[in-house]
Protein backbone atom coordinates (compact mmCIF):
# COMPACT_ATOMS: atom_id res chain seq x y z
CA UNK A 1 0.00 0.00 0.00
CA UNK A 2 1.13 3.60 -0.81
CA UNK A 3 3.10 5.42 2.41
CA UNK A 4 0.99 8.48 3.32
CA UNK A 5 4.03 10.96 4.61
CA UNK A 6 4.32 13.71 7.01
CA UNK A 7 6.08 16.68 5.29
CA UNK A 8 5.53 19.54 7.93
CA UNK A 9 3.35 20.00 11.35
CA UNK A 10 2.68 23.85 12.46
CA UNK A 11 0.69 25.45 15.00
CA UNK A 12 -0.25 28.96 16.15
CA UNK A 13 1.28 29.13 19.78
CA UNK A 14 -1.57 28.73 22.54
CA UNK A 15 -3.38 31.90 23.27
CA UNK A 16 -5.97 31.61 26.59
CA UNK A 17 -9.20 31.39 25.51
CA UNK A 18 -11.11 34.16 27.44
CA UNK A 19 -11.63 37.81 26.00
CA UNK A 20 -7.94 39.28 26.51
CA UNK A 21 -6.20 36.69 25.72
CA UNK A 22 -3.42 37.15 23.23
CA UNK A 23 -5.34 35.37 20.11
CA UNK A 24 -8.93 36.84 21.41
CA UNK A 25 -8.77 39.44 18.89
CA UNK A 26 -8.02 37.04 15.98
CA UNK A 27 -11.05 35.78 14.05
CA UNK A 28 -10.42 32.20 13.96
CA UNK A 29 -10.64 31.54 10.28
CA UNK A 30 -7.73 34.06 10.26
CA UNK A 31 -6.15 32.18 12.69
CA UNK A 32 -6.63 29.25 10.55
CA UNK A 33 -5.09 30.77 7.42
CA UNK A 34 -2.13 32.22 9.48
CA UNK A 35 -0.94 27.83 9.46
CA UNK A 36 -2.32 27.30 5.91
CA UNK A 37 -0.21 30.03 4.58
CA UNK A 38 2.98 29.34 7.03
CA UNK A 39 2.43 25.28 5.45
CA UNK A 40 3.03 25.91 1.72
CA UNK A 41 5.31 28.95 2.55
CA UNK A 42 8.15 27.26 4.91
CA UNK A 43 7.95 24.06 2.06
CA UNK A 44 7.78 26.33 -0.84
CA UNK A 45 4.55 24.58 -2.47
CA UNK A 46 2.25 25.89 -4.85
CA UNK A 47 -0.75 25.72 -2.91
CA UNK A 48 -3.19 24.65 -5.58
CA UNK A 49 -1.81 21.44 -5.51
CA UNK A 50 -2.96 20.94 -2.10
CA UNK A 51 -6.52 18.74 -3.40
CA UNK A 52 -8.27 18.94 -0.04
CA UNK A 53 -8.12 20.68 3.61
CA UNK A 54 -9.61 18.50 6.36
CA UNK A 55 -10.70 20.75 9.26
CA UNK A 56 -11.77 19.64 12.61
CA UNK A 57 -13.61 22.15 14.90
CA UNK A 58 -16.14 21.36 17.38
CA UNK A 59 -17.72 24.75 17.75
CA UNK A 60 -19.15 25.08 14.62
CA UNK A 61 -21.18 28.33 15.25
CA UNK A 62 -20.86 31.76 15.02
CA UNK A 63 -17.96 32.62 13.89
CA UNK A 64 -16.38 29.08 12.99
CA UNK A 65 -20.18 28.44 11.54
CA UNK A 66 -20.37 28.02 7.07
CA UNK A 67 -17.10 25.15 7.13
CA UNK A 68 -14.73 27.64 8.82
CA UNK A 69 -12.32 25.26 6.52
CA UNK A 70 -13.24 26.30 3.43
CA UNK A 71 -13.23 30.25 5.12
CA UNK A 72 -9.86 29.74 6.18
CA UNK A 73 -8.59 28.68 2.79
CA UNK A 74 -10.25 31.88 0.98
CA UNK A 75 -8.69 33.87 3.76
CA UNK A 76 -5.23 32.51 3.19
CA UNK A 77 -5.52 33.61 -0.44
CA UNK A 78 -5.47 30.34 -1.48
CA UNK A 79 -6.59 29.36 -5.43
CA UNK A 80 -10.43 29.03 -5.32
CA UNK A 81 -9.80 25.42 -6.78
CA UNK A 82 -8.82 24.41 -3.59
CA UNK A 83 -11.83 23.08 -1.44
CA UNK A 84 -11.94 22.32 2.18
CA UNK A 85 -14.46 20.25 4.68
CA UNK A 86 -14.83 20.73 8.41
CA UNK A 87 -15.84 17.75 10.59
CA UNK A 88 -16.43 16.88 14.50
CA UNK A 89 -15.42 14.45 16.50
CA UNK A 90 -14.81 16.55 19.80
CA UNK A 91 -11.33 17.15 20.87
CA UNK A 92 -10.43 14.40 18.57
CA UNK A 93 -11.40 16.26 15.51
CA UNK A 94 -7.98 17.28 13.95
CA UNK A 95 -6.70 14.00 15.25
CA UNK A 96 -9.47 12.70 12.66
CA UNK A 97 -8.59 14.95 10.32
CA UNK A 98 -5.33 13.40 9.94
CA UNK A 99 -6.80 9.96 9.72
CA UNK A 100 -9.18 11.09 6.77
CA UNK A 101 -5.58 13.03 5.41
CA UNK A 102 -3.76 10.03 5.07
CA UNK A 103 -6.03 7.32 4.40
CA UNK A 104 -7.20 8.70 1.67
CA UNK A 105 -3.30 9.14 0.39
CA UNK A 106 -3.32 5.77 0.63
CA UNK A 107 -6.43 4.77 -0.96
CA UNK A 108 -5.19 7.16 -3.94
CA UNK A 109 -7.47 9.20 -3.58
CA UNK A 110 -5.54 12.47 -2.79
CA UNK A 111 -2.04 12.88 -3.62
CA UNK A 112 -1.11 16.46 -1.50
CA UNK A 113 -3.76 16.84 1.53
CA UNK A 114 -3.95 19.52 4.32
CA UNK A 115 -5.48 18.45 7.41
CA UNK A 116 -5.82 20.65 10.84
CA UNK A 117 -8.15 22.40 12.94
CA UNK A 118 -8.46 25.39 14.83
CA UNK A 119 -10.91 26.97 17.92
CA UNK A 120 -11.20 30.38 19.42
CA UNK A 121 -12.98 29.30 22.72
CA UNK A 122 -12.65 33.07 23.49
CA UNK A 123 -15.08 33.94 20.85
CA UNK A 124 -17.12 30.81 20.52
CA UNK A 125 -17.02 29.56 24.27
CA UNK A 126 -17.45 25.67 24.80
CA UNK A 127 -21.05 24.70 24.42
CA UNK A 128 -22.68 27.33 22.36
CA UNK A 129 -23.01 25.40 19.15
CA UNK A 130 -26.35 23.55 21.39
CA UNK A 131 -27.83 27.05 21.39
CA UNK A 132 -29.11 25.86 24.78
CA UNK A 133 -30.99 23.08 23.35
CA UNK A 134 -31.04 19.36 24.29
CA UNK A 135 -28.37 17.78 21.68
CA UNK A 136 -28.68 14.46 23.42
CA UNK A 137 -32.76 13.04 22.76
CA UNK A 138 -35.47 11.39 24.66
CA UNK A 139 -33.71 8.12 23.58
CA UNK A 140 -30.54 8.89 25.30
CA UNK A 141 -32.30 9.82 28.23
CA UNK A 142 -34.36 6.51 28.38
CA UNK A 143 -30.88 4.74 28.15
CA UNK A 144 -29.13 6.74 30.86
CA UNK A 145 -31.71 7.88 33.19
CA UNK A 146 -29.56 9.00 35.55
CA UNK A 147 -27.95 11.49 33.19
CA UNK A 148 -24.43 11.57 31.91
CA UNK A 149 -22.19 14.11 32.89
CA UNK A 150 -20.02 16.77 31.65
CA UNK A 151 -16.49 15.87 31.41
CA UNK A 152 -15.23 17.46 34.86
CA UNK A 153 -17.32 15.12 36.57
CA UNK A 154 -16.15 12.34 34.36
CA UNK A 155 -12.58 13.02 35.42
CA UNK A 156 -13.56 13.05 38.99
CA UNK A 157 -14.81 9.65 38.56
CA UNK A 158 -11.82 8.12 36.38
CA UNK A 159 -9.53 9.63 39.69
CA UNK A 160 -11.41 7.95 42.10
CA UNK A 161 -11.78 4.78 40.22
CA UNK A 162 -7.84 4.57 39.71
CA UNK A 163 -7.05 5.73 43.29
CA UNK A 164 -5.41 8.90 41.92
CA UNK A 165 -4.80 11.41 44.92
CA UNK A 166 -5.07 15.41 44.46
CA UNK A 167 -1.79 15.23 45.51
CA UNK A 168 -1.18 13.32 42.62
CA UNK A 169 -3.14 15.21 39.97
CA UNK A 170 -1.35 18.28 41.36
CA UNK A 171 2.15 16.73 41.15
CA UNK A 172 1.49 15.73 37.54
CA UNK A 173 -0.07 18.82 36.81
CA UNK A 174 3.42 20.73 37.73
CA UNK A 175 5.33 18.19 35.58
CA UNK A 176 3.29 19.27 32.83
CA UNK A 177 4.18 22.93 33.49
CA UNK A 178 7.80 22.21 34.12
CA UNK A 179 8.41 20.15 31.34
CA UNK A 180 7.46 22.43 28.68
CA UNK A 181 8.54 25.55 30.06
CA UNK A 182 12.34 23.24 29.49
CA UNK A 183 11.07 22.61 26.27
CA UNK A 184 10.06 26.39 25.34
CA UNK A 185 13.38 27.79 27.08
CA UNK A 186 15.30 25.15 24.80
CA UNK A 187 14.00 26.22 21.89
CA UNK A 188 12.32 23.07 21.63
CA UNK A 189 8.84 24.36 20.31
CA UNK A 190 10.38 27.08 17.41
CA UNK A 191 10.26 24.68 14.55
CA UNK A 192 6.36 24.37 14.78
CA UNK A 193 5.45 27.63 16.38
CA UNK A 194 4.40 30.24 13.63
CA UNK A 195 3.96 33.79 15.34
CA UNK A 196 0.17 34.82 14.60
CA UNK A 197 -0.39 38.67 13.85
CA UNK A 198 -2.45 40.03 15.95
CA UNK A 199 -3.44 43.52 15.12
CA UNK A 200 -4.45 44.78 11.19
CA UNK A 201 -3.19 48.37 11.55
CA UNK A 202 0.63 47.93 13.29
CA UNK A 203 3.04 45.04 13.28
CA UNK A 204 2.35 42.95 16.87
CA UNK A 205 2.70 39.54 16.65
CA UNK A 206 2.05 36.57 19.20
CA UNK A 207 4.95 33.97 18.71
CA UNK A 208 5.04 32.25 22.38
CA UNK A 209 2.80 30.07 24.19
CA UNK A 210 0.54 31.82 26.89
CA UNK A 211 -0.77 29.13 28.65
CA UNK A 212 2.65 28.20 30.23
CA UNK A 213 3.38 28.73 33.78
CA UNK A 214 6.87 27.86 34.53
CA UNK A 215 6.48 28.81 38.29
CA UNK A 216 3.73 26.31 38.67
CA UNK A 217 3.95 23.80 41.92
CA UNK A 218 2.27 20.94 43.06
CA UNK A 219 2.05 22.91 46.34
CA UNK A 220 0.68 26.25 44.74
CA UNK A 221 -1.83 24.06 43.00
CA UNK A 222 -3.08 22.32 46.12
CA UNK A 223 -4.66 25.57 47.10
CA UNK A 224 -7.29 25.59 44.20
CA UNK A 225 -10.60 24.94 45.16
CA UNK A 226 -12.59 21.81 43.53
CA UNK A 227 -14.12 23.36 39.88
CA UNK A 228 -17.27 20.61 39.45
CA UNK A 229 -18.88 19.63 42.78
CA UNK A 230 -22.29 21.61 42.53
CA UNK A 231 -24.22 20.60 45.13
CA UNK A 232 -26.62 18.52 43.26
CA UNK A 233 -23.46 15.95 41.90
CA UNK A 234 -21.81 16.56 45.60
CA UNK A 235 -25.36 14.86 46.56
CA UNK A 236 -25.71 12.66 43.28
CA UNK A 237 -21.91 11.06 44.07
CA UNK A 238 -21.85 11.12 47.91
CA UNK A 239 -18.63 9.39 47.61
CA UNK A 240 -16.58 11.85 45.28
CA UNK A 241 -13.98 14.19 47.28
CA UNK A 242 -13.64 16.32 44.51
CA UNK A 243 -10.34 16.77 43.24
CA UNK A 244 -10.67 18.43 39.58
CA UNK A 245 -9.30 21.96 39.55
CA UNK A 246 -8.35 24.59 37.33
CA UNK A 247 -5.27 23.56 37.79
CA UNK A 248 -4.46 20.00 37.16
CA UNK A 249 -7.41 20.60 34.07
CA UNK A 250 -6.12 22.11 30.96
CA UNK A 251 -6.98 25.79 30.41
CA UNK A 252 -9.75 27.07 27.69
CA UNK A 253 -7.42 27.96 24.80
CA UNK A 254 -7.07 29.63 21.26
CA UNK A 255 -5.30 27.92 18.33
CA UNK A 256 -4.76 26.18 15.34
CA UNK A 257 -2.75 23.78 13.81
CA UNK A 258 -2.31 22.11 10.22
CA UNK A 259 -0.06 19.06 8.66
CA UNK A 260 1.42 18.81 5.02
CA UNK A 261 0.24 15.08 3.92
CA UNK A 262 1.62 13.40 0.69
CA UNK A 263 2.17 9.84 -0.99
CA UNK A 264 5.87 9.23 -0.25
CA UNK A 265 6.10 8.88 -3.86
CA UNK A 266 4.65 12.90 -4.33
CA UNK A 267 7.22 14.24 -1.52
CA UNK A 268 9.71 12.22 -3.42
CA UNK A 269 9.07 13.97 -7.05
CA UNK A 270 8.56 17.41 -5.15
CA UNK A 271 11.78 17.65 -3.48
CA UNK A 272 10.17 17.66 -0.13
CA UNK A 273 11.98 15.51 3.03
CA UNK A 274 9.13 13.18 4.52
CA UNK A 275 9.71 13.23 8.01
CA UNK A 276 7.34 10.69 8.93
CA UNK A 277 5.04 7.93 7.76
CA UNK A 278 1.53 6.69 8.92
CA UNK A 279 1.90 3.38 10.53
CA UNK A 280 -1.68 2.50 12.25
CA UNK A 281 -4.77 4.15 12.55
CA UNK A 282 -7.61 3.20 15.50
CA UNK A 283 -10.89 4.70 17.09
CA UNK A 284 -12.39 3.58 19.79
CA UNK A 285 -15.39 4.15 22.13
CA UNK A 286 -16.21 3.40 25.62
CA UNK A 287 -18.26 4.27 28.68
CA UNK A 288 -20.10 7.87 28.06
CA UNK A 289 -20.34 8.41 31.91
CA UNK A 290 -16.78 7.84 32.21
CA UNK A 291 -16.37 9.96 29.06
CA UNK A 292 -12.30 9.96 29.19
CA UNK A 293 -11.35 6.48 29.37
CA UNK A 294 -11.53 5.33 25.51
CA UNK A 295 -7.94 6.04 25.21
CA UNK A 296 -6.97 2.54 26.70
CA UNK A 297 -8.71 0.57 24.35
CA UNK A 298 -8.17 2.77 21.20
CA UNK A 299 -4.11 2.65 22.32
CA UNK A 300 -4.54 -1.80 22.87
CA UNK A 301 -6.15 -1.38 19.23
CA UNK A 302 -3.70 0.47 17.46
CA UNK A 303 -0.41 -1.38 19.00
CA UNK A 304 -2.21 -4.43 17.91
CA UNK A 305 -2.70 -3.15 14.16
CA UNK A 306 0.89 -1.49 14.34
CA UNK A 307 2.27 -4.85 15.34
CA UNK A 308 4.03 -3.66 18.37
CA UNK A 309 3.93 -3.64 21.96
CA UNK A 310 4.20 -0.42 24.12
CA UNK A 311 7.78 -0.88 25.12
CA UNK A 312 8.27 -0.40 21.23
CA UNK A 313 7.13 3.18 21.43
CA UNK A 314 9.40 5.39 21.86
CA UNK A 315 6.94 8.74 23.32
CA UNK A 316 3.43 8.99 23.75
CA UNK A 317 1.00 11.50 23.61
CA UNK A 318 -1.99 11.34 25.94
CA UNK A 319 -3.82 14.30 25.49
CA UNK A 320 -3.68 16.28 29.03
CA UNK A 321 -7.75 17.15 29.00
CA UNK A 322 -7.36 16.55 32.56
CA UNK A 323 -5.01 14.77 34.61
CA UNK A 324 -6.22 11.58 35.59
CA UNK A 325 -6.52 11.01 31.71
CA UNK A 326 -3.22 10.17 31.00
CA UNK A 327 -2.53 8.55 34.63
CA UNK A 328 -5.19 6.39 34.13
CA UNK A 329 -3.96 5.77 30.52
CA UNK A 330 -0.40 5.05 32.26
CA UNK A 331 -1.28 2.60 35.15
CA UNK A 332 -3.48 0.69 32.72
CA UNK A 333 -0.97 0.28 29.90
CA UNK A 334 2.46 -0.04 32.14
CA UNK A 335 4.01 2.28 30.01
CA UNK A 336 7.07 4.36 31.00
CA UNK A 337 5.86 7.90 32.65
CA UNK A 338 9.29 9.64 31.37
CA UNK A 339 7.99 8.94 27.24
CA UNK A 340 4.68 10.27 28.34
CA UNK A 341 4.48 14.16 26.99
CA UNK A 342 7.81 14.20 27.65
CA UNK A 343 7.17 17.84 26.13
CA UNK A 344 4.45 18.52 28.54
CA UNK A 345 0.61 18.08 27.72
CA UNK A 346 -2.29 20.23 27.44
CA UNK A 347 -2.17 21.19 30.87
CA UNK A 348 0.64 23.23 30.58
CA UNK A 349 0.78 23.77 26.20
CA UNK A 350 -3.45 23.80 26.21
CA UNK A 351 -6.52 22.35 24.37
CA UNK A 352 -7.77 24.38 21.71
CA UNK A 353 -10.33 21.37 21.54
CA UNK A 354 -10.82 20.92 17.25
CA UNK A 355 -7.01 21.95 16.89
CA UNK A 356 -5.33 19.86 19.39
CA UNK A 357 -5.04 16.69 17.68
CA UNK A 358 -2.37 18.13 15.19
CA UNK A 359 -0.54 20.18 17.80
CA UNK A 360 -0.14 16.75 19.81
CA UNK A 361 1.64 15.43 16.62
CA UNK A 362 3.75 18.16 15.89
CA UNK A 363 4.70 18.26 19.56
CA UNK A 364 5.46 14.21 18.82
CA UNK A 365 6.99 14.39 15.86
CA UNK A 366 9.55 16.93 16.90
CA UNK A 367 10.42 14.99 20.28
CA UNK A 368 10.96 12.21 17.83
CA UNK A 369 13.60 13.83 15.60
CA UNK A 370 15.40 15.97 18.53
CA UNK A 371 16.07 12.03 20.53
CA UNK A 372 16.33 9.76 17.13
CA UNK A 373 13.25 7.98 18.72
CA UNK A 374 11.61 5.84 15.67
CA UNK A 375 8.04 5.05 16.75
CA UNK A 376 5.56 7.47 18.45
CA UNK A 377 1.91 7.17 19.49
CA UNK A 378 -0.52 9.91 20.22
CA UNK A 379 -4.68 9.57 21.65
CA UNK A 380 -7.25 11.42 22.63
CA UNK A 381 -10.06 11.46 24.79
CA UNK A 382 -12.98 12.60 23.55
CA UNK A 383 -16.72 13.85 24.01
CA UNK A 384 -19.27 11.34 24.36
CA UNK A 385 -16.33 8.38 25.20
CA UNK A 386 -14.64 7.91 22.41
CA UNK A 387 -10.51 7.83 21.41
CA UNK A 388 -8.65 8.23 18.47
CA UNK A 389 -4.94 6.79 18.40
CA UNK A 390 -2.19 6.89 15.55
CA UNK A 391 0.83 5.80 15.38
CA UNK A 392 3.54 7.40 13.25
CA UNK A 393 7.50 6.59 12.50
CA UNK A 394 9.57 8.63 12.10
CA UNK A 395 11.70 8.85 8.43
Amino acid sequence: MRNAVIVDIVRTPSGKGKPGGALSGVHPVDLFATVLRALVERNDLDPGRVEDVITGCVGQAGQQALNVGRNAVLAAGWPESVPATTIDRQCGSSQQALHFAAQGVMAGAYDVVVAGGVESMSRVPMGVAAMGQDAQGPSIARRYPEGLVNQGVSAELISEKWGLSRERLDEYAARSHRLAAETAAAGGFDHEIVPVRVDDDGDRWFAADETIRPTTSAEGLAGLRPSFGAPDLRERFPHLDWRITAGNSSPLTDGASAALIMGEDVAERLGLRARARFHAFAVAGDDPMLMLTAPIPATRRVLDRAGLGIDDIDAYEVNEAFAPVPLAWLAELGGDLDKLNPRGGAIALGHPLGASGTRLAGTLLNHLEATGGRYGLQTMCEGGGMANATVIERL
